[in-house]
């Protein structure tokens, strides 16, 4: 809401007889101390006081806070001569001293105390020329949210300044109620009484109890839009596949059916008001449903048997483990606190009440002695759990395992020398080691496992263990190699998962060792990396290095270096230090990056070789000349042209440009074409060609133009443009053919066709005459054959 508001101030009018006035109410006398109060904006010249001179003095001089408005005249008349301001100044501090012929003081000076006093003359001003404030639905009337503050230049000790504040205008005027009111002293806004309260409001949170068997529906809460003829819904935001409650047009809201709190705990709905034609009538409001826990679902068991593990040397007290149940009902109420008691131990050897377990937490602990597995190796323990209302019966199974006392011993410490060549394939397995354990198989005692504590700094070896049998099976990880270990003398430590008893500790029977003997073998070159890169300018002189590859021989012999797939003969290499040099001119349009293979060969030994990737990066120069970007053919204008005409093309050339793309310019290739043509640039690529005048002959013209691309150092090439003015049918340039040697003219054409007529003409009638004639024939011998042939009888 916006408010604005207008200040109006008391005036007072009050008029006096007198324009100052002495503390005696005298308007002249001695030279002495005085005090005068005067009303500002009164008309200048008025008198002030009339001091009288005592002999010797004979003239008067006044000083002090002047302000070139107060003057003295030399018989002691004392006035101002224009306007006092108390705005400006309040009060004026005058001295006035009595002098002599000569000037010389003789009395005085004496303090004049001028009192300026104030007039209503200046109107308040707020200190903001608009003010804004927002007030809450169901704000409390009188209590304020807004304050407005205005100044008053005039003495605020005077009715002058004192101010009050009214509100002049509310808009909207709704039903000519003032919803707001203001303190005409303070400038604090708030709401009136008129105001009436929102009852659109959201209900507080509602508590349901879990599967009420009341008869539903019930009404748990209700809503009220603030006028009558509202209608209400609800709307489930959760799309809940069952949703149990419901409004009616009262605005009563219902559950519907029993809730579930370990289905469902808490739900979330909002309440909406429409009116008649199904618009909200204002925002929807949100109604929170609690449902209350009752103990109504028993302690369940963790899994039908809980096992437990725990070793024969196992002290009292120790923990076993824990039995975790659980209970759906709410938690840390009563409805889920459990409790855990032992109803029955099996077997009862060597004594019953072997074991406790601790009454809320459900941790199980030896309770009288520790086990032994040849005793017993396997306890049951049936074990109530219970909360307030329920109780349920959960097993637990408890395995006496051996304890780790036994350490693993190798079958034998020495297992000898293992020769292989520096090329055996990795995952090979080299090596087969076994040790024993006499503790009880198949637990973390018996199990054994293997690490190489020493010998292998590099992790070329690893051992893979077989858990069934305890095999250690030796087997390559990382290449060998020969030049860096040729001989390793490797010892293996045995191990069990499980930590060994206090006072049983591993000796040398865990122990074994062997010597692994590398063989050489001869291996090709190794180049520093897989791809060598280089760069360099595209116009670099021939001869210029561009590049190097470096190889090692493992073996330590001469390496010999060659290119390979240098299709283009740009390059050749230094056989000896890899140094790669350019033989012909390099050209970056024909290919960049530049990809060849060099070839690292051993001298002597094999000959072995090995292959990387050398790439050369050429840098682009400005040595391409611009061109046109295509074949302009068919160019053409109708002729006559009825107005200057213009087309369009465009330039490229093959050198690389940056993201700005080329900047060509362009002008006519020949100073005789000015006459006729004319070029203007578009953009970077694009230009015009204008015809000057009109005046052109029906044929074909070659247009001359020079493009220039600004590069370092700028090429320029000479394009042409053949542009034909030519009779126009339908926008299409018409071209009448033209006789060419060869090809005959309409007329000898016409004859031809006529004549080829003629002739098919002459031979259908001959065929036609031919064919009648053979007919005629037939007839004649037909009835010949007739008269000569016998009767039979």
């Amino acid at each position: 809401m916006i408010l604005q508001a207008h200040l109006h101030s008391l005036c007072l009018l009050m008029l006096y007889l007198a324009t100052g006035y002495g503390q005696e109410g005298k308007f002249s006398g001695p030279l002495k101390p005085m005090t005068f109060s005067i009303y500002e904006g009164q008309e200048p010249s008025q008198i002030i006081f009339q001091f009288k001179a005592n002999p010797p003095a004979v003239t008067f001089e006044l000083t002090g806070e002047t302000d070139n408005i107060f003057v003295i005249e030399r018989e002691g008349l004392l006035y101002y001569n224009r306007a006092l301001d108390r705005e400006t100044r309040s009060t004026h501090n005058l001295q006035v001293a009595a002098l002599d012929a000569n000037g010389i003081i003789v009395e005085g000076p004496v303090p004049i105390t001028i009192k300026v006093k104030d007039i209503n003359d200046n109107r308040p001003t707020f200190l903001q020329s608009k003010y804004e404030g927002s007030v809450r639905q169901n704000s409390r009337p009188g209590k304020p949210f807004l304050y407005v503050n205005a100044t008053d230049l005039d003495d605020p000790a005077t009715p002058n300044g004192q101010l009050y504040y009214q509100i002049v205008i509310q808009l909207p005027m709704i039903n000519n109620v003032m919803y707001f009111q203001i303190n005409n002293k303070t400038g604090a806004i708030s709401l009136t009484r008129e105001v009436t309260e929102n009852i659109w409001k959201a209900p507080k949170p509602v508590e349901m109890v879990e599967n009420s068997t009341d008869p539903h529906p019930i009404k748990i809460t209700q809503v009220r839009w603030n006028d009558p003829g509202a209608q209400y819904s609800l709307v489930d935001k959760e799309k809940l596949p069952r949703f149990p409650f419901s409004i009616d047009q009262e605005g009563d809201i219902y559950v519907t059916q029993p809730l579930d709190r370990e289905e469902k705990d808490a739900y979330v709905f909002y309440a909406v008001a429409k009116d008649e034609y199904g618009k909200p009538l204002s925002y929807p409001l949100e109604i929170h449903v609690k449902v209350k826990d009752i103990n109504d679902n028993p302690p369940t068991c963790p899994s039908p048997v809980t096992v437990f593990e725990v070793q024969e040397n196992e002290r009292l007290g120790n923990s076993i483990g824990t039995l975790t149940a659980h209970d759906r009902d709410e938690e840390n109420t009563a409805n889920s606190f459990l409790n855990y008691r032992i109803v029955e131990q099996t077997p009862k050897l060597p004594m019953d009440g072997l074991f406790l377990i601790q009454t809320y937490a459900g941790m199980l602990q030896l309770a009288k002695q520790s086990l032994k597995k040849q005793d017993t190796p396997q306890y049951n323990l049936t074990i109530e759990v219970s909360d307030k209302d329920f109780k349920t019966l959960c097993f637990v199974q408890i395995n006496v395992i051996d304890i780790n006392d036994q350490i693993p011993i190798f079958e034998k410490s020495d297992y000898g020398n293992l020769t292989l060549a520096e090329d055996t394939n990795i995952g090979s397995t080299i090596l087969t080691i076994q040790a024993t354990d006499a503790d009880e198989p198949f637990t973390g005692s018996s199990k054994i496992l293997y690490h190489i504590i020493k010998g292998d700094s590099e992790g070329r070896l690893g051992v893979d263990t077989d858990p069934h049998t305890n095999t250690g099976y030796v087997i390559i990880k990382k290449p060998l190699d020969f030049e860096t270990a040729a001989v390793s003398n490797i010892v293996f430590k045995a191990e069990n998962p499980e930590p060994l008893v206090f006072g049983v500790k591993y000796n040398a029977s865990s122990f074994a060792k062997f010597t692994l003997i590398v063989t050489d073998v001869n291996e090709a070159p190794q180049f520093s990396q897989h791809v060598f890169q280089a760069k360099v300018s595209e116009d670099v002189a021939i001869g210029t290095k561009v590049g190097n590859v470096t190889a090692k021989d493992p073996e330590g012999l001469d390496i010999s270096y060659s290119l390979r797939g240098d299709t283009r003969g740009w390059l050749k290499i230094d056989h000896v230090t890899g140094e790669i040099f350019s033989v012909a001119p390099l050209d970056r349009e024909a290919g960049s990056p530049y990809r060849v293979q060099v070839v690292a060969t051993e001298v002597g030994g094999s000959s072995l070789s090995s292959v990387s990737e050398f790439h050369l990066i050429l840098m682009d120069v400005n040595d391409n000349p611009p061109r046109l970007a295509k074949d302009y053919t068919g160019l053409f204008f109708c002729h006559p042209l009825s107005a200057p005409g213009s087309l369009i093309f465009e330039a490229t050339d093959d050198d690389q440009h940056l993201f700005r793309g080329p900047h060509f310019t362009f002008s006519l290739g020949s100073g005789s074409l000015q006459n006729d043509w004319e070029v203007s640039k578009i953009n970077g690529t694009h230009a015009r060609l204008s015809t000057r005048h009109t005046e052109f002959e029906e044929r074909e013209y070659v247009v001359l133009i020079r493009i220039n691309d600004g590069g370092r150092p700028p090429l320029e090439g000479i394009v042409s443009l053949p542009v034909t003015f030519c009779s126009c049918v339908e926008g299409s340039c018409f071209r009448p053919a033209g006789h060419q040697t060869g090809i005959p003219t309409v007329g000898m054409a016409v004859g031809i066709l006529l004549t080829t007529l003629l002739v098919i003409g002459i031979i259908l009638a001959v065929v036609f005459i031919r064919i009648k004639k053979d007919k005629g024939k037939d007839n004649v011998e037909s009835a010949q054959a007739s008269e000569v042939k016998p009767l039979r009888s």
